[in-house]
């Protein structure tokens, strides 16, 4: 089975203006995130998908691959489905382009679940601290016996009407497909409860297809403001 990292990279961003060309110790935010994929073993390949000269610029000085973008996309899984018209993979992990620091172990798990058959979409969660749960900024995710998602939202879920101690997961936007899977699921129509949470993967629970979630402890940096940016500066500089 052939696995393929694909990094969908979109200039435009609202909190922090092109924020994956900004710098992160002499190199930019999409280049610490191409190389630290890179650097997992993971994959047989790597590809930035972007829409933008600078980007592409950048991922190709450091020997990368690109995909450049034809149309115009509203998330992240559209656009890489796109590039499946250039990119041979029969398993594709979508690798956020503002998360500098891949974690090896945490994607190493993600592409095991593929081991069963049956997994056509994996994604990953992690423990929820209870002072985030009423935060509708963190996606919560309840699994059945088997992992597998039965719903996720921005809402606490589940309602816990006698305050027990119990787990909350917050779902981690990481996805692997079967190519197939991710070609069908970008040209299906949104379902209702998308629309309602603006959640694209409750398209899939919808439709009847299974997630299989992956229990990770990594805590991954996102970029999306300039605190974020300086944070990331200063963990970068603490590995070095």
């Amino acid at each position: 089975m052939k696995i393929a990292a694909l990094i969908p990279a979109r200039y435009a961003s609202t909190r922090l203006p092109a924020k994956l060309v900004q710098d992160l110790g002499e190199l930019s935010v999409i280049q610490r995130t191409y190389q630290s994929t890179v650097a997992t073993g993971v994959f047989q390949e790597v590809w930035v998908v972007t829409d933008h000269d600078q980007i592409e610029a950048q991922i190709h000085a450091i020997g990368g691959k690109v995909v450049r973008s034809v149309k115009k996309h509203e998330s992240g899984s559209d656009r890489i489905a796109e590039a499946l018209g250039q990119v041979d993979a029969d398993l594709i992990v979508n690798v956020q382009g503002d998360e500098p620091f891949q974690d090896a172990k945490t994607l190493q798990d993600l592409v095991a679940a593929f081991a069963k058959p049956e997994v056509q979409v994996a994604s990953l969660m992690c423990k929820l601290p209870a002072e985030q749960v009423q935060n509708p900024n963190f996606v919560k995710v309840v699994v059945d016996e088997q992992r597998r998602a039965l719903y996720f939202s921005r809402s606490p879920i589940p309602y816990n009407r006698e305050g027990k101690a119990i787990n909350y997961w917050k779902h981690i936007g990481v996805y692997a497909y079967r190519r197939d899977l991710l070609l069908s699921f970008t040209q299906w129509p949104k379902g209702n409860l998308e629309q309602v949470e603006l959640l694209e993967q409750l398209r899939l629970i919808e439709r009847g297809v299974a997630i299989q979630m992956v229990e990770t402890d990594h805590q991954a940096i996102a970029i999306d403001t300039e605190e974020d940016l300086n944070y990331a500066r200063t963990v970068l500089s603490s590995m070095l």
